[in-house]
C-alpha cells in the first residue's frame, strides 16, 4: 500500500504523519513542481511539471503506474480541482483519489460563489438547508464585486465599514486588505488586483469569467478551525474544532481544542456536520469560521485573531456570550489545513483514518466464498471503527507552532 503526497511543499509534518501511518504498510512519496523540505523527509520523491502544464497528469499518471500508488492526497488548494477533474483516470489505473466532487471544490476555489449559495440571506438559507428555527446551518459573509458595487450596498444599508477585499480565487492571505472608507477600499482594490496578477493566483482567475476580487462584509468574533473528517466514500464521521488565538500567512499559530462544555461547540459541530452531509466532501476538509458578535449586539471589536478575513492582525479575548450566535464560514479548503497538527497533537490521526479506510475497501472489493466473506466483512468492520475512533482529539490540548531550521 503506497500513498503519494501531491504539492508537499514545506509539510515535513504530513510526510512524517503518513509515514508514521503506513507503520511498514508501505512506502510513502511526495511530489512538488520544485524541490522543497517535505520531499527530503518521504522514502521517495520526485519532481512534476507544474500543476497547470498539460503533462503534469500525465506525468503523475506514469509515476503511479510506475511506483505502485494506491492512493493520492494533496496538499495544496490548486492541486485539487485539477486533480479531481482527472478521476476517472486514476481511478483506471487503480488510483484513489482522496479529492472531494467539482460541486464542493467550486466552492472552496471561488469566493463569490461561495457566497451566493451559503451567504447570510434568503437564498443562501434556501441552499445550504436551514434548521429548525429556520436559520441557515452553513452561511458565510456577503459579498460584492467592483467597488461601485459595493459602495452602493454601503449606500443602501447592506454592508458597513469596514470591509475586507480579497482575491476572488485566493488563498495563503495573499493579498487581503482591510478598507476603512471610499478611499482606502480603492486603493485596497487596486493593490489586491495586482497580488492577484503577480502571482500564481492569476491561473484559476485568468480561467474564470468576472472580477478577479470580491469586497466581503467584515465578520466581527472570535474565529475557529473545523477539521470537518468524512471518509474516502463520503460518509460523515465526526468535526475536530479548534479555536485559534494566533494566525501567520493564513496558518494557525497557537489553538486550543474544544469540547462539548465550551461556548460555541454545539454550533460548530452542526456545521461541520451539515457541511458534511450537503456535499458529502471526501477525507478532511478544513473550514475557517467566526462567530459574529453583531448576532449579540456587540458592534465594536473585529475578529479576534489576525485571519485572512482579519487583515489588520487584531488579537484580544472574546466579547460577550456565545449563546445563540450564528457561525459564519470564511474560507474552505478541501485538504489538510495548517491547523490540522494541533489537531494531531491532541490525539487525532487522520492519515492513519486514510490507511485504515484504504485497507477496509480492499477487504471489502474481494470475492470469496460464502464463509470467507463473512469473515472479511468483520475485519473491514473493525478497521472502520479503528480509523473513526482517529478522527477525535483530546479537548483542552493548547498548542503552538514552533519554528525550528532543519538541513537538507
Amino acid at each position: 500500500m503506497n500513498v503519494l503526497l501531491t504539492s508537499a511543499g514545506r509539510r515535513t509534518y504530513m510526510v512524517d504523519y503518513f509515514k508514521e501511518a503506513l507503520s511498514g504498510k508501505g512506502l510513502l512519496y511526495a511530489a512538488n513542481s520544485q524541490m522543497s523540505p517535505a520531499l527530503t523527509r518521504a522514502d521517495g520523491y520526485f519532481i512534476s511539471p507544474i500543476i497547470y502544464s498539460d503533462e503534469y497528469i500525465p506525468f503523475l499518471l506514469g509515476k503511479c503506474r510506475e511506483l505502485k500508488v494506491d492512493l493520492v492526497v494533496s496538499l495544496f488548494d490548486i492541486d485539487v480541482p485539477v486533480l479531481a477533474a482527472h478521476r476517472a483516470e486514476f481511478e483506471a489505473a487503480g488510483v484513489r483519489l482522496a479529492v472531494s466532487g467539482t460541486e464542493m471544490l467550486t466552492l472552496c476555489s471561488d469566493k463569490l460563489k461561495m457566497s451566493l449559495e451559503l451567504g447570510a440571506s434568503e437564498a443562501g438559507e434556501r441552499a445550504s438547508g436551514a434548521g429548525a428555527s429556520g436559520t441557515a446551518l452553513i452561511s458565510c459573509p456577503k459579498a460584492y464585486t467592483g467597488v461601485e458595487e459595493a459602495i452602493g450596498a454601503i449606500d443602501d444599508g447592506r454592508l458597513s465599514w469596514p470591509v475586507i477585499v480579497k482575491p476572488r480565487f485566493g488563498m495563503g492571505s495573499i493579498g487581503v486588505l482591510k478598507a476603512y472608507d471610499e478611499v482606502e477600499l480603492m486603493g485596497a482594490y487596486s493593490m489586491c488586483r495586482r497580488a492577484v496578477e503577480t502571482s500564481y493566483l492569476r491561473f484559476e482567475s485568468n480561467a474564470a469569467d468576472g472580477e478577479p476580487v470580491v469586497i466581503e462584509e467584515l465578520c466581527r468574533g472570535t474565529e475557529y478551525g473545523l477539521d470537518v473528517i468524512c471518509d474516502l466514500d463520503g460518509n460523515y464521521v465526526n468535526t475536530i474544532i479548534r479555536k485559534k488565538f494566533a494566525m501567520r500567512s493564513g496558518e494557525t499559530d497557537e489553538a486550543v481544542i474544544l469540547g462539548p462544555g465550551d461556548a460555541g461547540y454545539s454550533e460548530l459541530m452542526e456545521l461541520g456536520r451539515a457541511l458534511a452531509l450537503k456535499f458529502r466532501p471526501i477525507g478532511l476538509t478544513d473550514l475557517d469560521v467566526i462567530m459574529d458578535t453583531d448576532a449579540a449586539g456587540s458592534k465594536d471589536a473585529d475578529a479576534k485573531c489576525g485571519s485572512a478575513h482579519d487583515a489588520a492582525g487584531s488579537t484580544g479575548a472574546d466579547t460577550g456570550t456565545m449563546a445563540g450566535l450564528k457561525p459564519y464560514v470564511i474560507d474552505i479548503n478541501a485538504r489538510f489545513g495548517g491547523g490540522y497538527p494541533f489537531s494531531h497533537a491532541a490525539g487525532a490521526d487522520v492519515p492513519r483514518a486514510y490507511v485504515l479506510w484504504l485497507e477496509a475497501a480492499a477487504l471489502e472489493a474481494r470475492t470469496l466464498k460464502a464463509g470467507e466473506a463473512e469473515a472479511e466483512a468483520e475485519a473491514a468492520a473493525e478497521l472502520r471503527q479503528q480509523a473513526a475512533e482517529c478522527c477525535h482529539a483530546k479537548p483542552g490540548v493548547h498548542g503552538y507552532k514552533d519554528i525550528v531550521p532543519l538541513i537538507y
